[in-house]
């Protein structure tokens, strides 16, 4: 099911290489690391969600898909889970391209519907790091209380126990309280689990439930919910400083060496691999930003549609993905239909800007947003932009209601 064992090859300053663990057995060890502790490896879900889960348009997280287990509803797998789900968060969008920021990724994840609970889950988390990964641990945090919930001091205790000289730090609900995923589901405090200075491993332990009103009750059954980011983890076992320089993005920086390109066309491979087409609306509507981002940032750097082309193929045939994730056969052909669409649009707009007009005419002709104006025309006068759109806005709203007066 999982990939084989492979390696790779690091020179470090001393002159001598040493053997780096890649990805595909990364992501092998950890869920059957849980397979032998009882756990079903079940595989990922789409990164559309079901149809059931409305509440958001991608699958953000690992118990996504096991929401109605935590709630009562009998798990078809038993109580015990493992996967490495596919994800994508499209929020944090334009802080793609630091060293650890993606739109899509995998979350290796462990979970439990009253299968286990805090002692059992600390102590996977502890014993996988450190021996299975052979890591050290900075520090760890913990939920340190607030009106409504209060301090996780059975975690404290817990990781004390294991290792009487670990730091644990306390923080509050923005730091240590995961959920719900959407507007209402389980949730309740974390414990998270730092390597050289970075989150690796969120353990989260459902206790609550959460509604759209904001209301926490308990639940009937407590339940386990792990995540840990594969590229996170993968960078810090391949001892490098940015996700990008890790085996799962080489093969496509060789080709361009933009990490916005290269993100968002992973991203997009994936989400037409599960369906996703682009168009003006919801999904469709991120996965054409996405590839339009894409564009303007290759354009920039003096390159076009073949590199883009490249890129597409070096994901579909990156060894971490084959004989696990199956792509769609007309990738490409979607994806280059949409970049040609656009160019043509972007071109016939920056001709007529080069004539003398406003900048505007790129939205309002061509359909082109503010963020890829922006990013065609890094020099346009955003404030003058943004007070125009106002203007336009209304007159829009203006001549609807002129047009359904009659």
């Amino acid at each position: 099911m999982l990939s084989g064992t492979r390696f790779c090859m690091a020179k470090f300053s001393t002159g001598c290489y040493i053997a780096l663990m890649q990805s595909g057995e990364i992501r092998k060890r950890f869920v059957e690391f849980f397979e032998k502790r009882g756990h079903a490896i079940v595989p990922s879900s789409s990164v559309v969600p079901d149809q059931s889960d409305s509440s958001v348009l991608f699958t953000t997280a690992g118990m996504q898909q096991f929401k109605p287990y935590y709630l009562g509803a009998a798990s078809p797998y038993g109580n015990k889970i493992t996967t490495s789900q596919k994800c994508v968060r499209t929020s944090d969008i334009e802080e793609v391209g630091d060293e650890r920021h993606l739109t899509f990724f995998e979350m290796l994840g462990n979970f439990s519907f009253g299968g286990y609970w805090k002692k059992e889950a600390i102590s996977y988390a502890h014993e996988f790091v450190t021996k299975e990964m052979g890591l050290v641990i900075d520090y760890v945090t913990i939920f340190e209380g607030d009106s409504e919930v209060g301090e996780d001091t059975e975690s404290a205790n817990i990781w004390k126990s294991i290792d009487p000289n670990l730091n644990i730090k306390k923080f509050g609900r923005d730091d240590n309280f995961w959920g719900p995923t959407g507007e209402a589901g389980p949730c309740g405090p974390t414990t998270e689990i730092y390597v050289n200075g970075i989150e690796i491993w969120n353990v989260v332990f459902n206790e609550y439930f959460k509604n759209k009103e904001g209301q926490f009750t308990k639940l009937d059954q407590t339940g386990i919910d792990t995540g840990m980011g594969l590229e996170r983890l993968v960078m810090v076992m391949q001892k490098r400083d940015h996700v990008f320089e890790t085996d799962l993005f080489t093969p496509m920086m060789s080709i361009i060496d933009s990490r916005v390109v290269v993100d968002h066309i992973r991203t997009s491979v994936f989400m037409i691999a599960d369906g996703v087409t682009p168009s003006n609306t919801d999904r469709g509507y991120i996965l054409r930003r996405l590839l339009r981002r894409a564009y303007v940032y290759a354009r920039s750097m003096g390159t076009e549609t073949e590199v883009l082309n490249a890129v597409v193929e070096a994901v579909i045939n990156h060894q971490s993905y084959k004989g696990l994730y199956p792509f769609h056969e007309d990738t490409k052909k979607i994806i280059m239909e949409e970049i040609e669409k656009f160019k043509k649009a972007l071109d016939a707009g920056l001709k007529q800007v080069e004539k003398g007009a406003d900048p505007f005419v790129l939205f309002t002709s061509y359909g082109l947003p503010l963020e890829i104006i922006k990013e065609a025309i890094p020099s346009i006068d955003e404030e003058k932009f943004l007070r125009q759109m106002e203007e336009h806005k209304k007159t829009s709203q203006a001549a609807g209601e002129k047009k359904f007066s009659k």
